[in-house]
């Protein structure tokens, strides 16, 4: 999917969904990691993370567009556009679009380290490995050992 075809994309479904065009920039973000699409309110933008059409298809794509032209169109009439506001939750259910968005796949396999204190047998799991040399257990001050490494 090219620029044309995601700037299509979004002004059909804000014409189908919200009943007015979307006049705005709409870009993909391949910088963005942990989010599917964010708006950015001063520069009127909505920008979409490409790995998401990759990776989960289509149709997440476009749950994903929804939520952020739910922010744009609250932004554009002047009220509350952020997630605590009863305005945005209550356009979120109108329009059937997803308060958040599923993982991506590539980010749940991540690696996890497993440490194990030789006291009191209590488990650690931790995203960045340790210094064993320098941190204990917080429950019995007991050495630490690495245990079986496994994936997310």
């Amino acid at each position: 999917m090219n620029q044309t075809d995601l700037e299509q994309v979004v002004n059909e479904l804000s014409t189908t969904f919200f009943g007015k065009p979307y006049d705005d920039k709409v870009v993909f973000n391949n910088r963005l990691r942990t989010t599917g699409g964010r708006y950015i309110p001063s520069r009127r933008t909505i920008e979409i993370n490409p790995k998401y059409l990759a990776e989960v298809g289509f149709e997440e794509m476009c749950g994903i567009i929804k939520h952020e032209l739910c922010h744009y169109h609250l932004h554009i009439e002047g009220k509350g556009y952020k997630h605590a506001d009863a305005s945005f939750k209550a356009l979120l259910k109108e329009t059937g679009s997803p308060r958040h968005c599923q993982p991506l796949p590539s980010e749940a396999r991540k690696k996890y380290y497993t440490y194990i204190c030789k006291v009191c047998g209590h488990n650690y799991s931790r995203k960045r490995q340790i210094d064993l040399q320098k941190y204990r257990c917080g429950k019995c001050s007991g050495r630490l050992v690495k245990g079986n490494s496994g994936d997310g």
